[in-house]
């Protein structure tokens, strides 16, 4: 575990080039299919992209996330502000008024409001000795330890968790399967967490993930993740799943990927993430990039993040550019055929006068144009658990 004081002149922290994840023979012995992403070797596929996509989307999938950064902040014992407070300068979201066990999606901005991440926090609680959790982008977040090293106060310290891994159970029948082997964790409901214990180990599980689905996300201790992740296997209905159906699912739940859907080049309001600026915290101000996006609320967009639903079998990838009549009017960030729906679907900025769902407009894909929809996202419906009805 790599303790980071900010604000201390310990040396910054340097990402390997291309590093292994505490899974890394387990994915191999299980025959996954390994590419570099994100400075690791990760699985994109086992036994094929679309088959467990389907899986996860019947069953349970279970994925490896351990290249994403797992942080805690907490306060020095004298500190002027509690973590949560000194972090709201950085967050337009509602961070000290969350709860124990409670999670909330947010965006650390810039000064003029483009995005730098999207993460998620988690106020612990007792279990972490008050402090706050975050989980950021794993090719981000050597730029966010020292994003928050410059601006977060001396006596917050930030812990980065590199002796643990985080894998995700994502699926209907996740919760079935993981009650039976950690009894209790049940009874979250999504963006809920909390401490459960497997075995003498440790673990931290929330209900969250980014298939659109029902699931978990566990983080575990290294030296007990690979027994962890066979128990889970060891289930009929789990199945290991790779990067590829990681990217389909969370295109067909509209959930966007930073660096190609988000970037400090894209603010939240034209993203479509308005959501995550709490009125509360709109209204109060003090946090980076407020002014820009108080005025994107107030005067609109010149562009926005939609859904588009293409015609035919050929995918709009990254970077096609989306058009209407002759004009260019946006461009692609995501793409990709829909194994659930059948058909390709994208995601795109366009003018805001384009944007309207049901407008009609087509992608220049390679010189051929595509029919294309603007369509309401998520493009299937998520499953979140929120509790019994």
């Amino acid at each position: 575990m790599n303790e980071l004081e900010v604000g201390s002149e310990t040396e910054t922290v340097e990402a390997p080039e291309t590093g292994t994840l505490p899974l890394d023979a387990w994915h191999r012995a299980n025959g996954a299919r390994m590419v570099e992403f994100a400075g690791y070797y990760m699985p994109i596929q086992y036994s094929g992209i679309v088959a467990e996509h389907d899986w996860t989307r019947s069953s349970a999938g279970l994925f490896d996330v351990s290249h994403m950064g797992q942080l805690t902040l907490s306060s020095d014992e004298g500190a002027e502000e509690d973590a949560a407070t000194a972090l709201e300068r950085l967050l337009p979201g509602d961070i000290a008024g969350l709860k124990p066990g409670r999670m909330r999606y947010s965006l650390l901005l810039g000064d003029e409001g483009g995005v730098l991440d999207d993460l998620i926090v988690t106020n612990m609680g007792a279990a972490e000795g008050q402090a706050l959790g975050m989980v950021v982008n794993g090719a981000m977040k050597w730029d966010d330890i020292a994003h928050l090293r410059e601006h977060l106060p001396d006596a917050i310290t930030l812990t980065l968790h590199d002796d643990k891994a985080l894998l995700a159970l994502q699926g209907p029948k996740a919760a079935a399967v993981l009650e039976d082997l950690v009894p209790g964790v049940g009874k979250l409901t999504f963006m809920k967490a909390a401490a459960f214990d497997w075995q003498g180990a440790s673990l931290w599980i929330s209900r969250a993930g980014y298939t659109g689905e029902d699931g978990f996300e566990i983080s575990v201790p290294e030296d007990s993740a690979a027994a962890f992740a066979d128990a889970l296997i060891a289930d009929e209905r789990v199945k290991p799943v790779g990067l590829g159906a990681r990217d389909s699912l969370r295109l067909e739940a509209g959930l966007p990927l930073y660096g190609h859907d988000l970037s400090p080049e894209t603010d939240p309001v034209s993203a479509g993430l308005g959501f995550a600026l709490s009125k509360k915290r709109r209204e109060s101000g003090g946090w980076m990039g407020h002014g820009t996006c108080v005025s994107r609320f107030a005067e609109g967009c010149a562009e926005r993040r939609v859904g588009l639903v293409l015609s035919g079998r050929l995918p709009a990838r990254e970077g096609a550019a989306v058009m209407h009549g002759d004009e260019q009017v946006g461009r692609v960030t995501s793409g990709g055929f829909s194994p659930t729906l059948g058909h390709p679907v994208a995601m795109a900025y366009v003018a805001s006068e384009h944007a309207a769902d049901g407008t009609e407009l087509s992608i220049d894909v390679r010189g051929k144009r595509l029919d294309a929809r603007v369509a309401p996202m998520p493009f299937v419906p998520h499953k979140y658990y929120r509790g019994e009805a």
